[in-house]
């Protein structure tokens, strides 16, 4: 294999989220006036500090010296006493603060209910329940992050009818400019959002199954981004399956699937009216739209392709021809770069050699996760399937004589 350079370590940027919150300072005043324990601003800092959050000891400093948060009440006697008494409040599971990691932890619960639900046996409308839940488990994560790197998610000016601070909805997070969801993960998520917008204001009968492509990326869309901007140790794979149960295998099941295969005509049309303005690849973008099929299914209609069960009946040439590419799937031939190469030369074109194939697949981005050109083999390098093999053929064939 062709040398790859090692990018140099990036230079850890401080968060301008990592600062104390309003009711913390009051708490931290508080100590002050109780002195004791509490006259050394380094073991007050112990109490602020957390893997989510690392808060500066020079900000403890300031408080006590009036540079900042003078206008702050110190907490009551009370107060301060119970937060000694339940600190350190952590959830047992991820070892995040309670109140300090809680939107964080109700993004995780939400998410982890949403495909819990939707995996319950014997629920008729599961798409719909993991939806509406999936989305309050997208809002709270995009309020953590925003939360963290010291966005304002606030609608300026704007209280709910109880008189509390009014928070962005998913819509309005995902059209800031910061915001991490991008690409086929905010189409998606605006897709869901439209879907949401449907069940909400009209009633529909089972659609599982026609948006389990969207559904499936949903989750798994989520769980990286997670792992991501916040850690592995917070990822979900350690408490659920993040595969949605989409199949029942049952005679029963199945015939109940081939009633429910036609899509309410509200829903067609929001998912037509949605995938229009829509590109190709953004349409084929596995962050939008999960691809569980080893054969594309043909529908006039972009939205009606995406069932994510397809019933045929056995023996047919349909069921045949599937029967054939998903043996061909399973057991693929892989070859290392060299092998390719060799196989490139003797078609036809030895004026191929490493050094283009190198250059080749970086032009492409071919070892992007989902192009399904390769992956990596049993001793951890990269190994190619004969798509990308057909692939440099075709390019070679592109170049004229110049590989020949």
């Amino acid at each position: 294999m062709a040398d790859e350079t090692e990018s140099p370590p990036k230079k850890t940027k401080r968060r301008r989220g990592n600062t104390l919150e309003r009711w913390e300072v009051a708490i931290v005043k508080a100590m002050f006036n109780r002195g004791g324990p509490f006259t050394n601003d380094q073991d007050i800092l112990a109490y602020f500090t957390r893997p989510t959050r690392s808060i500066n000891h020079r900000l403890i400093s300031e408080i006590r010296h009036g540079a900042k948060h003078k206008s702050v009440k110190p907490a009551s006697d009370d107060d301060l006493d119970a937060f000694l008494t339940n600190w350190p409040d952590i959830d047992p599971e991820t070892g995040l603060n309670v109140q300090g990691d809680e939107l964080l932890i109700k993004a995780r619960e939400a998410m982890i209910a949403a495909v819990q639900t939707f995996n319950s046996a014997g629920l008729t409308f599961r798409a719909e329940l993991f939806i509406v839940t999936a989305i309050i488990a997208w809002t709270y994560l995009l309020h953590a992050w925003f939360r963290r790197e010291g966005v304002n998610y606030r609608y300026k000016g704007q209280k709910t009818k109880e008189g509390a601070e009014k928070y962005w909805e998913l819509g309005k997070c995902l059209k800031q400019s910061k915001c991490p969801a991008k690409g086929g993960v905010k189409t998606n998520l605006e897709f869901l959002l439209e879907i949401r917008h449907e069940i909400e204001h009209r009633s529909t009968s089972r659609i599982d199954d026609a948006l389990g492509a969207k559904l499936q990326s949903c989750a798994l869309n989520f769980n990286e981004l997670l792992n991501q901007e916040f850690g592995a140790q917070y990822g979900l794979e350690k408490r659920l399956p993040l595969a949605l149960q989409f199949v029942s295998f049952g005679a029963e099941q199945r015939s109940a699937l081939k009633k429910a295969s036609g899509l309410p005509r509200h829903i067609e049309a929001a998912i037509d009216a949605f995938e229009h303005g829509l590109t190709e690849d953004e349409v084929k973008d596995p962050a939008y739209r999960m691809s569980y099929g080893f054969v594309p299914i043909a529908a006039k209609k972009t939205g009606a392709a995406d069932s994510a069960v397809r019933i045929v009946s056995a023996g047919s040439e349909e069921a045949d021809e599937i029967e054939n590419i998903i043996l061909k799937e399973v057991n693929r031939d892989r070859y290392p770069p060299g092998k390719v190469v060799e196989k490139v030369q003797a078609a036809g074109f030895p004026k191929f050699r490493m050094h283009d194939h190198t250059q080749l697949w970086k032009t492409r981005d071919a070892k992007k996760e989902g192009k399904g050109y390769g992956c990596i083999g049993d001793y951890g390098n990269w190994v190619w399937f004969d798509r990308w093999v057909d692939e440099v053929l075709t390019h070679c064939e592109a170049e004229g004589d110049r590989f020949r």
